[in-house]
């Protein structure tokens, strides 16, 4: 499925009053599924990309409301991924929480997760959802070239993708390492799609990627290794989610801008499942809820700077309301197809293993 749209269009619907009555059993989301403290199981496992800041604050909510116990594990999706298939005989997450409809697709057609359709359903456009309910959409993410402002001007940064190959960024790009996240094996797959879908053919993507790890000093194992060594000036350069940015230079103070590529940016959405198999499925069920909630989407837009799928939140973040995203047109269906296979090949062949996994 082609799935295509300008994160502006509609925001005028967004004007809607909010009641501010929190989350309880009176809730117009408030249903059967939320269930109520002593209902469900003493126990909930979520497995997310997220982050402490984010899963500590929820962890402490829900318990709090629900008196279930909560406990999660933070680390790339696609890590997420492939931990969930080694545990398919014996799943140990409840609820996987946060990665891009690629990994969450991936994932359905093995048979990993279990269909769950929200209370909150009428409130969500056909693509920010699966069909069949296995999975739904949290938030949009539009990818960006991310600077060190304290290194670069506004007008010397690269202002599209092609720049990035420009000789004069030799060693000043860090990189999150791609096979772990989701968010960066989209941004290498959409950079290989480009030409793909006119020659079905990866050559011409595989050549660029070649030419970008000439230029880029090396691959972070996780995002806080690459935001700090930006930060302290070791590179200047990155590409990266365009709401994490916003965060880090909001919330922590970091020297970090962006740039919206001009021929336009992948933009993924987020989502959430329940993992077939689930020990604690009431729970799930009632996380599932109560991270989705009008009320959660406004304070993860708010807080966290993420942009909600759902369209009756009202009041969002001006940064939100007034940043024009061209999103690229891209067939998803191909990247779950060809993900693994074009990475694979980047892994073996373009990548320099000198710069691999910098710690």
């Amino acid at each position: 499925m082609k799935y295509s749209k300008r994160l502006y269009v509609s925001l005028w619907t967004l004007a809607a009053v909010i009641l501010v009555s929190g989350c309880n059993a009176k809730n117009e989301e408030a249903g059967v599924s939320e269930g109520k403290k002593g209902e469900l199981e003493d126990k909930i496992v979520v497995y997310s990309p997220h982050g402490k800041d984010i899963l500590a604050k929820y962890e402490k909510q829900f318990e709090a409301k629900y008196g279930v116990d909560v406990e999660w594990l933070d680390m790339g999706s696609q890590e997420i991924l492939d931990r969930v298939r080694s545990e398919k005989n014996n799943p140990q997450a409840d609820v996987w929480w946060g990665a891009p409809s690629t990994n969450f697709n991936q994932a359905k057609a093995e048979g990993l997760l279990a269909a769950y359709k929200p209370t909150y359903s009428d409130n969500l456009d056909e693509g920010f959802r699966d069909p069949e309910w296995y999975w739904t959409g949290t938030s949009q993410t539009p990818e960006v070239i991310m600077y060190n402002s304290k290194e670069l001007s506004k007008e010397e940064v690269p202002q599209d993708w092609n720049e990035l190959l420009d000789p004069k960024w030799k060693d000043e790009i860090i990189i999150r390492y791609p096979l772990a996240s989701g968010t960066m094996r989209t941004i290498f797959s959409a950079m290989i799609y480009r030409t793909y879908k006119e020659t079905k053919d990866p050559k011409e993507g595989y050549d660029w990627l070649k030419k970008l790890d000439q230029n880029t000093k090396e691959y972070s194992a996780n995002p806080e290794l690459m935001y700090n060594k930006i930060a302290k000036g070791e590179g200047s350069l990155s590409v990266w989610a365009m709401p994490d940015v916003v965060m880090l230079k909001e919330n922590k103070k970091y020297p970090f801008e962006f740039v919206i590529p001009e021929s336009g940016t992948p933009v993924l959405t987020e989502g959430i499942a329940i993992v077939e198999g689930a020990k604690h499925p009431k729970a799930a069920e009632a996380f599932y809820e109560f991270v989705n909630t009008k009320e959660a989407a406004k304070n993860l837009a708010e807080e966290f700077y993420r942009i909600p799928t759902r369209s009756d939140v009202p009041d969002l973040p001006e940064w939100i309301t007034s940043t024009e995203i061209k999103a690229m047109d891209i067939d998803w269906n191909v990247f779950q197809e060809k993900g693994d296979e074009w990475m694979k090949h980047w892994d073996e062949n373009i990548k320099s293993g000198d710069k691999e996994i910098k710690e």
